[in-house]
């Protein structure tokens, strides 16, 4: 494990690399900093189906997390993939759901995604965690949600490569775009006065690296629950980090997950994800 100082380094460097613009590389492909990532995380696990505060539907994917209260942004990490690196094995899960009494850096794992990386009976195991790519192999796409109407819609952004960091609409036959407010359930809210919308609406969509797509004439109508396929998807990267740590490269900087040999800020996290842990476990029982 990183020395907590490297950690928390690593930390102030990401959030301060959500304010720069993606760079591009050597092919023209943008780079794409680390928007999320812990170097002393824990993580937990809970019987996950794919479903959550996030607002998707159960799944047969299973490689799912909930992220800790402090880290859900309002539902901005909904959607996102993370590269999880356990003390047995190394995957990546989407974050569906939100944990409320997890502290900052906690995982709550999926049981199948927890398997994976660790022995079940140890309940809670050191990580370390980034945000990569989704392997998403098409399209992203919108759900309109149940409730909309001519005068009100939520919108929410699926099969997305990135995180996603803003929605604004266009009318027909309008030339300015209106951005849409955020939902902590991870819906983004249109409304209209007089006569309502004017139909077909335009979407220009933007992941938290700054890639935008625009999807010309997307929502023709009101059908509350549909979720409509686009045209486009964010564009892939070059490299995963541009902060000083890694980029491009295949592997992060640390080999194995193990919990800290000093005092410090990994361990008083390793001791608060576990009362989390057992608080969330004596609710659920």
């Amino acid at each position: 494990m990183l020395p907590a100082a490297i950690g928390l380094r690593a930390r102030c460097a990401a959030a301060l690399l959500l304010l720069v613009p993606a760079a591009s590389g050597a092919d023209g492909v943008p780079d794409c900093p680390a928007a999320f990532q812990d170097l002393d995380g824990v993580a937990t696990f809970y019987d996950a189906d794919g479903s959550g505060n996030c607002g998707f539907d159960p799944s047969l994917d299973l490689l799912v997390t909930a992220v800790a209260n402090p880290d859900w942004a309002g539902s901005a990490q909904c959607g996102r993939c993370l590269e999880v690196w356990g003390p047995e094995a190394t995957i990546v899960v989407r974050v569906v759901d939100r944990c409320p009494e997890c502290p900052s850096g906690h995982l709550d794992l999926s049981a199948e995604a927890f398997d994976l990386i660790a022995d079940p009976v140890m309940g809670i195991v050191p990580i370390a965690f980034r945000s990569v790519p989704c392997p998403v192999a098409g399209n992203l796409s919108v759900r309109q949600k149940e409730g909309s109407n001519n005068w009100w819609l939520g919108l929410q952004v699926r099969d997305h490569r990135h995180a996603v960091a803003s929605v604004e609409l266009r009318e027909q036959s309008a030339s300015a775009w209106q951005l849409l407010p955020r939902a902590d359930w991870n819906y983004f809210i249109a409304e209209a006065g007089g006569s309502g919308f004017q139909f077909p609406l335009d979407l220009r969509i933007t992941d938290v690296h700054g890639h935008v797509v625009v999807e010309n004439d997307l929502l023709t109508s009101v059908v509350p629950g549909l979720v409509v396929p686009g045209t486009t998807q964010f564009e892939a990267c070059a490299g995963i980090f541009v902060d000083g740590f890694e980029t491009g490269t295949a592997a992060p900087l640390w080999t194995h997950a193990a919990p800290s040999t000093n005092p410090g800020a990994s361990d008083r996290a390793f001791a608060a994800a576990a009362a989390a842990s057992e608080k969330r476990s004596s609710i659920e029982g």
